[in-house]
């Protein structure tokens, strides 16, 4: 009798898991549907809620997909008009995926090119990569980080008659995260950088040639994300005694590898003010990048060198020249002697402080150059 009793409720579990997966595949089913009716709004909302801050964003076209366990909204000719700073900016498409159960997490893919602009500018700069990425944790009204990956990266100037390089690198990426404060009163953002064979030969010399980098540094005295000008930003985070701490740096360029740490702050007149503690392993390959080669140059010399060369040259014929010749590597023994004798990555290195004092930059006794007022 048992047996019999126990048969016929053996046969009903196949049926009732049956109906559950059913029931449950149903139910997520309409989840999926209610949220993705949901987008549209969502995105207006959004776009209402830019718009107020000076910020207008557009699509040619609006898509919803990733059914059954992401929402994806897909932008085709996506453009937008910003207002602090003023720039139009103009893609192809923008892909926004989040996963059902982890809506907080947006991920987000870039199809190029991208055109950046000022209005009524006549140059405009083009930006392009093979493949770009991004992540946004926490809500839109409310980031906790954020996350960019590029794959080739290419910046370039564009004005009706010409094309030049800006920027290039195999790889670049850029996170930050709020480690205290919040986007609406005084966040402190830490921002790492990476980049991987990048090269900037209209920003430096010492750009021209492909770079290793790895910075960490800790930005202080925002006072909110609230959209301004930039120069507006900059003299809020000067008045607050903001500071940029750099908490670890490393550079690589051929045989030379640099790190650094140190704090950089702002000077009344908007310019760098501060020192960081360099180490320096090869220096004398990268002196003259920096510019080395102008100090003893006749054309670019300053005048109290070349008349001193001059003065030689009129107390026995050639000696000016051969002094020239020399000046060059007895200045970068001289930066070597300067410097604290030190140890980088099994390598013989100089630590020497790079110091900036309202804009002029100097690495140990040597005057690299002025830097260009923030605000």
């Amino acid at each position: 009798m048992l047996q019999t009793y126990d048969a016929p409720r053996r046969r009903r579990w196949p049926w009732i898991l049956i109906t559950l997966v059913v029931l449950i595949g149903a139910l997520w089913t309409g989840g999926w549907y209610y949220a993705a009716s949901k987008v549209d709004a969502t995105v207006a909302g959004w776009k209402a809620r830019e718009a107020k801050a000076g910020r207008h964003y557009n699509c040619g076209g609006l898509a919803v997909s990733g059914f059954p366990f992401q929402i994806e909204v897909r932008c085709t000719e996506a453009d937008a008009d910003l207002r602090s700073p003023s720039l139009l900016i103009k893609t192809k498409e923008i892909l926004v995926a989040a996963a059902i159960w982890q809506p907080t997490a947006l991920n987000g893919e870039f199809t190029g090119p991208m055109t950046v602009r000022e209005p009524g500018a006549s140059t405009s700069f083009l930006v392009n990569w093979e493949r770009a990425q991004t992540q946004m944790r926490g809500l839109p009204t409310a980031p906790e980080s954020a996350w960019m990956g590029l794959d080739e990266p290419t910046l370039d100037r564009v004005s009706a008659s010409s094309r030049e390089p800006v920027f290039k690198a195999r790889r670049a990426e850029l996170n930050g995260r709020i480690v205290s404060g919040s986007p609406r009163e005084n966040p402190v953002i830490e921002a790492v950088l990476k980049l991987v064979n990048a090269s900037a030969p209209s920003l430096h010399p010492a750009a021209a040639r492909p770079i290793d980098a790895d910075v960490t540094a800790v930005m202080r005295g925002l006072k909110d994300f609230s959209p301004k000008p930039w120069p507006a930003r900059f003299r809020e985070i000067q008045a607050a005694n903001g500071r940029i701490e750099i908490v670890k740096a490393r550079l690589q360029q051929g045989e030379t590898i640099a790190v650094a740490e140190g704090t950089l702050g702002l000077s009344p007149r908007g310019r760098l003010d501060g020192q960081l503690r360099l180490t320096v392993a090869n220096l004398e390959k990268l002196l003259p990048s920096l510019g080395l080669d102008r100090l003893v140059n006749p054309q670019t010399a300053s005048p109290q060198l070349n008349s001193a060369f001059n003065a030689l040259d009129r107390f026995a014929p050639g000696l000016g020249n051969v002094a020239r010749q020399n000046a060059g590597p007895a200045l970068a023994a001289s930066v070597n002697l300067l410097g604290q004798p030190a140890e980088l990555e099994g390598q013989r290195a100089v630590t020497i402080p790079l110091r900036f004092n309202d804009g002029m930059v100097m690495l140990g006794p040597l005057q690299l150059g002025q830097t260009p007022p923030l605000f």
